[in-house]
């Protein structure tokens, strides 16, 4: 018997636990710089060095840090569902927890990419520096979806959450768009399991399940709500 599909969509407060902080925590200023700066073409464009200043502390960030309960979790579930992560996040936490099947929609923060091609990456341990050039002759750029640059893994996304039998959303507050729109795709009879500490404005959507928990919380509690015991 095959199993059930469970999709998770993630956003930030699934890695808050971890201790990584997102720009929302601090009125358009992420660790004391402007998102205008670091996270548009335009500040690219401006200021190159800034951005890369920027990027190679958050990547120092992300792998200090480890995934929490609510990661170990989710890849716990992968015995018992045919479990499809999308999530939000540039961290890879979801993964060095064990979960297998992961879309990033906005890019990952331990990969680069030229500056001239969005679709070829590569992994990289070091700082990314001014100067240091792609084999297509670009600047190396952190692989990560700023502001005002298109989301090509939504067109991904779309026909997973389609097909979903379990739905639920952890930790976004659906105001990032488009990401937030990808909840419209999920069929109406299906369950949604919202687990946030606050919960977001769902009240549009049928079959929904709020939990109204931190994510390491919340994700035990859907554990029990699902049958999984130890």
């Amino acid at each position: 018997m095959s199993k059930q599909k469970l999709v998770v969509l993630t956003g930030a407060g699934m890695s808050a636990e971890s201790g990584l902080r997102t720009f929302r925590d601090s009125d358009g200023l992420w660790e004391g710089y402007n998102i205008e700066d670091v996270a548009t073409p335009r500040g690219w464009r401006k200021d190159p060095q800034v951005v890369l200043d920027f990027y190679n502390l958050r990547r120092k960030d992300v792998l200090a840090a480890k995934p929490n309960a609510a990661h170990k979790t989710l890849a716990e579930l992968q015995a018992h569902f045919d479990v499809h992560i999308i999530t939000q996040n540039i961290d890879d936490l979801h993964e060095r927890a064990g979960s297998k099947k992961v879309l990033h929609l906005h890019g990952e923060i331990v990969k680069m990419r030229s500056d001239k091609d969005p679709l070829k990456f590569y992994p990289y341990k070091e700082d990314i520096k001014l100067g240091q050039k792609a084999p297509d002759g670009g600047q190396f750029r952190p692989h990560v979806v700023w502001f005002e640059e298109p989301v090509p893994m939504i067109e991904e996304a779309i026909p997973i959450l389609y097909d979903a039998d379990i739905f639920v959303l952890i930790g976004t507050s659906l105001a990032v768009y488009p990401a937030a729109g990808l909840v419209d795709y999920v069929k109406e009879k299906v369950t949604k399991y919202v687990i946030d500490k606050k919960i977001p404005a769902v009240s549009r959507y049928k079959n929904v399940v709020p939990i109204e928990k931190v994510a390491t919380e919340g994700a035990e509690e859907l554990k029990r709500i699902l049958g999984i015991t130890p």
